[in-house]
């Protein structure tokens, strides 16, 4: 007797889906740390998708991509804004009154590493510098530890900056924290460079054209 095996399928980008967000949500917990699992710090789950993941595949959803195990599930992602200045203000007009109530603004100094987070939530108009005009586009990019170094994250690059370019977008620009060493010499190799910004705390911003 004989059994019938299913197809396998190598790993792909594609386009987002719907039926991807909660592999959305939880790729962007595990990697949000530093690149590191952030779970343990964030009590309610949804709070640093609803920043940093779900507003994007909700407000540009041409520009959400993700990488395709092969059978179905995103294990990884990128997502992108083409206009900064927009999105924030769609952010603020758009997203965020559909999510203040699981998410009410901090009242007080943030005591908390989710006072800190929704504070975030709360201004969006952090995301607008004007040392950034030029790279007008900016994005998120994740991918779970054990599809990380494989030339899938390059792959998942590669289909935003031709999105964006097709868009007529120049340039982008992300933001990224210091700790993370390993991150920064993958943008390093993608040909990012580190950009000039006032203040800018414990991160950086890297920014590059969107042509090859």
């Amino acid at each position: 007797m004989t059994t019938e095996l299913e197809p396998v399928t190598d790993p792909y980008i594609r386009p987002y889906r719907p039926s991807d967000r909660a592999a959305l949500g939880d790729i962007c917990v595990r990697t949000a740390h530093a690149g590191d699992d952030a779970s343990p710090l964030y009590p309610d789950p949804e709070l640093l998708p609803t920043i940093f993941a779900y507003p994007y595949v909700e407000l540009e959803p041409d520009f959400a991509f993700v990488l395709d195990d092969g059978s179905g599930k995103a294990v990884g992602y990128v997502l992108g804004a083409p206009d900064t200045a927009a999105f924030a203000e769609r952010f603020r007009t758009a997203w965020l009154p559909g999510v203040t109530e699981r998410f009410p603004a901090p009242v007080g100094p943030a005591r908390t590493p989710a006072d800190e987070m929704t504070a975030l939530l709360h201004t969006p108009e952090r995301m607008v510098r004007d040392e950034l005009t030029g790279f007008p586009a900016h994005l998120h990019i994740d991918l779970l530890p054990a599809w990380q170094g494989r030339g899938h994250g390059r792959a998942l690059m590669s289909a935003l900056l031709e999105a964006l370019l097709r868009h007529g977008v120049p340039a982008v620009h992300l933001c990224m924290s210091r700790a993370n060493t390993p991150a920064r010499a993958f943008y390093d190799r993608l040909g990012f460079r580190l950009l000039t910004v006032d203040d800018p705390g414990p991160v950086w911003y890297l920014g590059r054209p969107t042509t090859p």
